[in-house]
């Protein structure tokens, strides 16, 4: 079905199933603050980890439709399940219906592209959902740009909850944050760089860092997404000119507003005011 979209100038459009994109958000604001966004959370329905290609597909759309709806040009999915199961249909299948000049970006690739210059043996693990995991989607991106890098990849189903609940910080995360690098090092003890393959995992990062050796970089996808946004801008001023810059940033959820709010200001160090919002 064809939208009746506007073509003025509006904000970058930043959707995540819950509350981690916002660490994605924080980075980006951080390189590029002159911008406008509008944060999404589809929180009333996340997780999105365990979902099926065809569940997240179909949410991940609505998600975009309602941001194009609202005035977003551009799209960025700060939600690595998103990123791996809907992107590409998205960019694909819909775009060109809706509108071919709009688009949308997820943050998978641009954690690959930075991945060359940061391994010494090409021994590279990825921590994330099960539906990231089991999408294949880093160890495709990773063997498209660098073939002979070898990938192993765990699913931490705990972590997400861990984060939402605020439990990240107490002794009862140790377990299970040890429990899967612990998996994942048994898996290749040869790793030399583990990615966060979710973006709710940077808010565990003191811990993860207890329980992983020192010589393993660990890369935490906020500043390499917002690297490659700043970029992408950069090398498509067409799009920079149908981005606002009046420095705003408004926060939309599908889950009650007081809760979006508490948990929130768990991902960013600010209060923010959050408006309720249904998609279908």
């Amino acid at each position: 079905m064809k939208q009746h979209l506007s073509h003025a100038p509006g904000p970058i459009g930043v959707f995540d199933s819950g509350y981690g994109g916002l660490t994605i958000l924080d980075k980006i604001r951080e390189v590029l603050p002159e911008y406008d966004y509008i944060y999404l959370g589809d929180n009333a329905r996340a997780p999105y980890g365990t979902r099926s290609f065809e569940v997240v597909y179909e949410f991940t759309r609505q998600a975009v439709s309602k941001l194009f709806d609202m005035g977003c040009h551009l799209v960025i999915l700060a939600c690595n399940t998103a990123s791996a199961k809907a992107l590409r249909s998205i960019q694909m299948n819909d775009l060109p219906n809706i509108d071919p000049a709009r688009r949308v970006l997820g943050v998978i690739r641009p954690t690959v592209e930075c991945i060359g210059n940061i391994t010494q043996n090409q021994h590279i693990g990825i921590l994330a959902t099960a539906g990231t995991v089991k999408s294949e989607s880093y160890p495709l991106e990773i063997h498209k740009l660098f073939p002979d890098i070898r990938v192993s990849g765990v699913a931490c189903p705990m972590w997400v909850s861990l984060v939402e609940n605020n439990e990240s910080q107490n002794e009862g995360a140790d377990y299970f944050i040890r429990k899967y690098i612990d998996q994942l090092l048994t898996k290749d003890p040869l790793i030399d760089t583990v990615i966060l393959g979710c973006t709710h995992f940077p808010i565990l990062l003191p811990k993860i860092r207890q329980y992983i050796p020192e010589h393993i970089s660990v890369i935490s996808q906020g500043e390499y997404v917002a690297q490659s946004l700043k970029d992408y801008l950069r090398r498509h001023p067409e799009m920079d000119a149908k981005c606002t810059k009046n420095g705003n940033c408004s926060f939309y959820t599908t889950e009650a507003e007081e809760k979006f709010t508490e948990s929130a200001s768990t991902f960013l160090q600010q209060q923010i005011r959050v408006k309720h919002i249904t998609l279908e």
